[in-house]
């Protein structure tokens, strides 16, 4: 029996510790295999006897993006790798919500301190701008959704008189016209409402009032404004128009006799109209409980389909889509200080600045397309 030929696993190390392969058809067809590895290894780049070794890849950590180009980062990683994960919040965000909360600390410190300015109204601006607005800029937009139209009207500098519409059984008209001139008026200006005695007796409402920029309508403190180049606000109408009932909603009523008129022609102010829709809707008021009024001291005491009947929760007003729109000036710097004396004169300007509201009112009605909408 002829004795068997063993034919190693490793060819290489055969043939290269000089030892013998083998021959016949098993030798030839070792080394053609091993020159095929040879020439393989050689076309890669790397060395022909190298056995190739399988890349391990470590598991991706829970919750991380997986990465096309490489393994991903572990825990355990010195730092992120291509296609990390970004961190949630930037030094830039860092830094500002540092300075917003230094801010409202310095805010804070000068409050408890006194170290702020009142002006001789009581009118607070750092008190406002931070703050107060703050509080109602919610109301103005997410609650009833203001649209403003035409603030390009009201001049950038110097005084001016914005005559609006008064309407809603509460005057929370007046409030929405301040934020939106505050808001939407390149010059961040800020409009200074003319109030009635009333709001400057309430508890609590009084002080808020002065706050805001709020003075007593009365000439002397509205020429005084004007003088001093103030963006002053007055609704003529007065109680008569906030307390009408809702079948005479957006029907204007009386403008008194005219004062807001001489005030401006002293000043040579011009006179912005303003038409305010959607405030009519928010408390309709379908009946007066004068008796009590009287009881109480006020004007009127309103009757809505929900309030007294639900208590405190018929209070909160329905939530209707406003606009407010800001007409033309109407100049009066062309006029001698004596025409505010002229009662003819006063009573044309009048006339022309509650027609003007007026058919603003009706076009704004039409174009409307629903009350909450």
């Amino acid at each position: 029996m002829a004795d068997a030929k063993v034919i190693p696993f490793d060819d290489d190390r055969s043939r290269g510790s000089g030892g013998s392969a083998g021959s016949g058809a098993s030798g030839g067809k070792a080394a053609q295999r091993s020159a095929r590895r040879r020439g393989a290894g050689s076309r890669r780049g790397g060395a022909a006897e190298s056995v190739p070794v399988r890349e391990v890849r470590p598991l991706p950590v829970r919750g991380a993006a997986p990465d096309d180009d490489g393994p991903v980062a572990s825990e355990s990683s010195p730092g992120p790798g291509p296609g990390a994960v970004p961190e949630p919040r930037s030094r830039e965000e860092d830094g500002g919500l540092e300075r917003r909360i230094a801010g409202g600390l310095a805010f804070l410190r000068r409050r408890l301190t006194g170290d702020y300015e009142v002006d001789d109204f009581g009118y607070d601006a750092e008190l406002t701008d931070q703050v107060l607005m703050s509080m109602l800029r919610p109301v103005y937009e997410k609650y009833f959704r203001v649209e403003v139209k035409g603030v390009e009207n009201i001049p950038a500098e110097g005084g001016a008189l914005i005559v609006a519409n008064h309407s809603g059984t509460l005057p929370l008209d007046g409030l929405m016209m301040q934020v939106a001139v505050h808001d939407h008026h390149p010059a961040d200006r800020h409009l200074r409402l003319l109030a009635a005695d009333l709001v400057f007796v309430l508890p609590v409402v009084n002080e808020l009032a002065r706050k805001l920029g709020h003075t007593l309508a009365c000439a002397e403190d509205a020429e005084r404004l004007l003088g001093q180049g103030e963006l002053v606000g007055v609704m003529p109408e007065g109680f008569k128009g906030v307390g009408k009932p809702f079948s005479e909603r957006y029907k204007l009523q009386r403008f008194g006799r005219g004062g807001f008129v001489s005030t401006a022609l002293r000043q040579g102010a011009p006179i912005i109209p303003c038409s305010i829709v959607g405030a009519e809707e928010i408390y309709p008021m379908i009946g007066n409980a004068k008796t009590v009024a009287r009881l109480l001291g006020f004007p009127y005491f309103p009757l809505t389909p929900t309030f007294p009947w639900l208590g405190p929760l018929g209070a909160v007003p329905l939530p209707t889509k406003w606009t407010i729109q800001f007409g033309e000036p109407i100049p009066t710097d062309g006029y001698s200080p004596e025409a505010a004396e002229d009662p003819m004169l006063m009573f044309n300007l009048t006339d022309q600045v509650r027609e003007q509201i007026q058919h603003t009112l009706y076009k704004l009605l039409v174009q409307r397309r629903s009350v909450f909408f």
